[in-house]
């Protein structure tokens, strides 16, 4: 199929890797000419300044004392409908499998043959957490069987939805992307950086959702080990389950007066550039979105050799990757860069330009073409 596409995305509206690529995807393919309808039950943090080819479609979720849980996937499938009946939609662009690819699916048993196509993108937790649970294993392979096309954002991930579920059929790897006039060392503004940082202090940062896979109280601890050495402070951008926990351990460590919290509002894109060290020692990650646009300002990762990160970030080059918890080798490291001026340039080097291998275009063009091939068939 030739000429614009008119697509569905559905997404979590989190500031967690699947709904930032799912929104930023949207604004992409908007800027290529195509209509991009967004889906989800609040409007997305990283969703895109208005565009008059994006539009925004939230799910209302019913509060009945019938159900203790209210049905999201139901109530999100009949939105689909209802949206598919309205416009010409040729792909529902699910990103998580669950609820969302389900959800695509009954949409399209509720409209037949005039149903569009179904393309599952899998981010990571949907597969190596939710996936796996008993709960929820056979929805998951089923939802995955009855998909178009299915993507995965690591050949890590790729690989472990083929085992985990035993899929014969494809998953193609097409990796997070990053807009790098957005996300740019140019971006670096002593005003903005006075804010979060004391003077010449080293200023180290994390972002995430706060999940406990994200083991945000080993940032905490790492941070600990470069202050002992490096005068630093830490930015913490973000917010979660685990908040609490990182402050305890903070206030037990003696750091927390050198962190601040910033919230899970907040540009990224102004933040990250004025960082001078990215932490993210994560339990599990399928591909690390968050080090990828640290690694586009310019900023060094200190990182968990796990998952998909080692897709990404090039040991020596763009940082360094340690084994999950080791938060002394992480710190001494970290420390060791923050204090050596030569080497903290090279990897801030190294690091932009390992960035510029995950640049927009070429990613959002490969999304591009995997709808036309689904909707060849």
């Amino acid at each position: 199929m030739e000429g614009p596409l008119t697509i569905a995305i559905i997404c979590h509206p989190t500031l967690g890797g699947s709904g930032v690529v799912a929104t930023d995807l949207g604004a992409a393919l908007a800027e290529r000419g195509h209509t991009v309808h967004i889906v989800s039950h609040r409007r997305p943090v990283r969703i895109a300044s208005p565009h008059p080819r994006v539009r925004f479609h939230e799910v209302p979720v019913t509060r009945y004392p019938l159900f203790t849980y209210p049905p999201y996937t139901l109530a999100l499938a009949t939105k689909l409908a209802a949206l598919c009946r309205e416009e010409r939609i040729d792909v529902l662009h699910a990103h998580y499998a669950i609820p969302h690819a389900v959800s695509a699916y009954l949409c399209r048993q509720m409209l037949g043959r005039d149903a569009p196509k179904i393309v599952t993108t899998l981010h990571g937790t949907d597969i190596t957490l939710v996936g796996l649970d008993d709960s929820f294993y056979e929805i998951t392979r089923f939802s995955l069987l009855e998909s178009d096309g299915v993507t995965a954002v690591s050949d890590y991930l790729a690989r472990q939805v083929r085992q985990r579920f035993n899929l014969e059929g494809e998953v193609t790897t097409i990796y997070n992307f990053i807009d790098l006039e957005r996300f740019s060392p140019s971006s670096r503004d002593s005003a903005v950086r006075s804010r979060l940082a004391c003077g010449d202090e080293a200023l180290v940062g994390h972002l995430s959702n706060f999940r406990w896979v994200k083991r945000v109280p080993d940032v905490v601890r790492v941070f600990q080990r470069i202050a002992l050495h490096v005068p630093a402070c830490l930015v913490m951008i973000g917010d979660g389950p685990d908040l609490p926990a990182v402050k305890l351990v903070a206030d037990e460590l003696g750091v927390l007066d050198r962190i601040n919290f910033l919230g899970s509002e907040q540009d990224a894109a102004e933040l990250l550039p004025q960082l001078d060290l990215f932490l993210l020692p994560s339990e599990q990650e399928s591909f690390g979105l968050a080090a990828l646009e640290a690694m586009a300002c310019g900023v060094p990762v200190i990182a968990s050799n796990v998952g998909g990160l080692p897709e990404l970030v090039t040991e020596g080059e763009a940082g360094h990757l340690f084994p999950v918890g080791a938060v002394t080798d992480m710190g001494e490291k970290a420390a060791g860069i923050l204090a050596d001026r030569a080497e903290h340039a090279r990897l801030r080097a190294g690091a932009r330009r390992r960035a510029e291998d995950f640049r927009q275009d070429g990613l959002v063009g490969q999304y591009e073409a995997f709808y036309r091939a689904v909707l060849k068939g």
